[in-house]
């Protein structure tokens, strides 16, 4: 089906706008808490997938492999993450979230979560649920297409 291509330009105008915004908020909640953007960007994958090794993690963050080190070896030095041999190949390092990067990426999380639904307050269930339906349709396609 095509689309109009103002309603391309518009989509992809307030989807780069808000982006933003979510960058930009994203850093502010930062502010109160003792990690660097990087720092949460790294504890949610792990939150999310579990151990990975820092090649995982620097392919999943866009990150040089030594860029990559260094953060890990700042958040290891901070207690938020350990390096974990593999029993079957002591070659191999995961890491592992410990249960203080866990609880604070959470509590970020929460903050964040927090900012969205004052936001949504306003609005109706209906809106809200077709907000919510958009976006994962929106998504499953991107994520489609990069499969």
């Amino acid at each position: 089906m095509k689309h109009s291509y103002e309603n391309i330009v518009e989509i992809e105008h307030v989807l780069r706008k808000m982006s933003g915004i979510i960058k930009r908020k994203g850093r502010e909640i930062l502010n109160d808490f003792p990690i660097t953007p990087p720092q949460f960007v790294a504890l949610q994958w792990l939150n999310e997938e579990g151990d990975m090794t820092i090649g995982e993690l620097s392919t999943k963050m866009f990150l040089a492999f030594s860029t990559t080190t260094d953060l890990i070896d700042r958040m290891e030095k901070n207690h938020l993450v350990e390096r974990i041999r593999d029993q079957k190949d002591r070659r191999v390092v995961q890491i592992h979230l410990l249960e203080k990067g866990k609880k604070l990426i959470n509590e970020v999380l929460d903050t964040r979560r927090k900012y969205l639904a004052d936001i949504l307050e306003d609005m109706s269930t209906e809106d809200v649920d077709q907000i919510s339906l958009s976006l994962h349709q929106l998504f499953a396609k991107m994520e489609d297409d990069i499969i």
